[in-house]
């Protein structure tokens, strides 16, 4: 896979120059549902921390949708099984759900104007709520969502946004070097796996999408590798796109970015 020089891009091996703390069991988890428009709800499982150095808003990918009626929050989604990393690394911990005027979040309902209301919504909400910075976190799908928020929300709402695992495929409605990206003004981390072999999430690919981030104060992109016994398809949760078996070092890799963004 080449690389282009000019571009800020680590390639990590993880199980060597990452460490992560213990997954931390929390049941002070909640599910909050804030009306984001006319009508329309969307429910998130929130927890929280005392110390916590920022909040980071998970948006998963697939059809995002949680299954939050049974309470905690229930994918094998990337984000959603990870989430008590990112509390374990001092983060309160945001997971957005699905609208309940929608069956699933596709790729065109992801590049909804209403969509990114809804995200700006529930962003408000945890910022008022924590008072800490905001950071959103987009795995697959869920990178179309993430960016095209950081492209229509004013720099002062949000901190920054971590993309795992973009979307690349110019044939796919919000794929993100298709995107405005320039009128992004925050920082943003690339991660991805260099073996994701995810026909619509190549990460050879993932150069264009720094090459277009020139407003963004800090931007990163990081390639990993590695990882435990694959199932599912190649774009599934399970595989080399949702870092099967190396899901602590990514997120501890990801939570040390936030608390101090870097080239």
């Amino acid at each position: 896979m080449k690389t282009s020089r000019s571009l800020i891009i680590a390639t990590v091996l993880l199980s060597l120059s990452v460490f992560a703390a213990a997954p931390v069991l929390a049941d002070e988890g909640r599910i909050i549902t804030v009306q984001t428009r006319p009508g329309v709800s969307v429910s998130f499982y929130y927890l929280k921390q005392d110390k916590a150095r920022a909040t980071v808003v998970l948006l998963p990918g697939g059809k995002g949708d949680l299954r939050l009626d049974d309470g905690a929050p229930d994918s094998s989604d990337f984000l959603v099984r990870s989430h008590e990393y990112f509390f374990a690394n001092g983060l309160n911990v945001a997971i957005v759900d699905k609208p309940d005027d929608a069956d699933e979040l596709n790729f065109l309902a992801r590049t909804s104007s209403q969509h990114i209301e809804d995200i700006r919504q529930i962003a408000a909400y945890v910022k008022e709520d924590s008072g800490l910075p905001v950071w959103l976190i987009g795995t697959s799908r869920g990178t179309i969502s993430a960016a095209l928020a950081a492209i229509a929300m004013p720099p002062d709402t949000l901190n920054g946004i971590v993309l795992t695992s973009s979307i690349t495929a110019a044939s796919i409605p919000g794929a993100i070097p298709s995107l405005n990206l320039s009128k992004i003004h925050i920082p943003v981390l690339v991660v991805h796996h260099e073996d994701d072999r995810c026909e619509i999430c190549d990460p050879n690919d993932v150069p264009k999408i720094l090459e277009k981030l020139y407003n963004s104060p800090v931007k990163k992109a990081v390639f990993v590798k590695g990882g435990g016994w694959t199932r599912g398809g190649v774009c599934g949760p399970r595989h080399r796109h949702g870092y099967i078996g190396i899901e602590e070092k990514v997120v501890a890799l990801i939570s040390e970015w936030i608390k101090n963004p870097a080239f």
